[in-house]
């Protein structure tokens, strides 16, 4: 299983963008698209979109949070990061900084950004996120820059 997850699209995705997505089994936007017209080309691929809201996304068409398990991982999902990780989830993944992240905290919770799909921040490329996940069990985390 193979997820790509980005963030802080701000109604702009890169023309590359949709081919280099194409085989994966889900697609995770960790907030700040904006206009919902703009996750179009990612919905014509077929995979399962799953979208929070951010600080931008002025409707109310998407949930602040998500927590997904997936290999027996529970994932949180939200755009600003809180202050702690909430209860249960071993990994948080975020948005909103613009700024590619993995840190695991003193309690064991992993912190992961994708950074932004379209506008790096503080030197930080344009950049995704891929989860992906053993036939074996395990996963990994890798940053693919744009």
């Amino acid at each position: 299983m193979r997820i790509a997850v980005l963030a802080d699209s701000h109604d702009r995705l890169p023309e590359t963008l949709p081919e280099r997505l194409r085989g994966a089994t889900e697609i995770w936007h960790l907030g700040d698209v904006c206009h919902p017209g703009a996750l179009a080309p990612l919905e014509a691929l077929g995979a399962a979109l799953r979208v929070v809201r951010g600080n931008c996304d002025w409707h109310g068409l998407w949930p602040e949070a998500l927590l997904l398990e997936r290999g027996g991982v529970r994932f949180h999902l939200i755009h600003i990061p809180p202050r702690f990780g909430p209860k249960g989830a071993g990994v948080v993944l975020h948005g909103h900084t613009h700024v590619p992240r993995d840190e695991t905290d003193p309690l064991g919770v992993r912190w992961l950004n994708p950074g932004s799909v379209s506008h790096g921040r503080r030197g930080a490329p344009e950049s995704i996120g891929w989860l992906e996940f053993g036939a074996e069990g395990g996963w990994t985390w890798r940053i693919e820059v744009l």
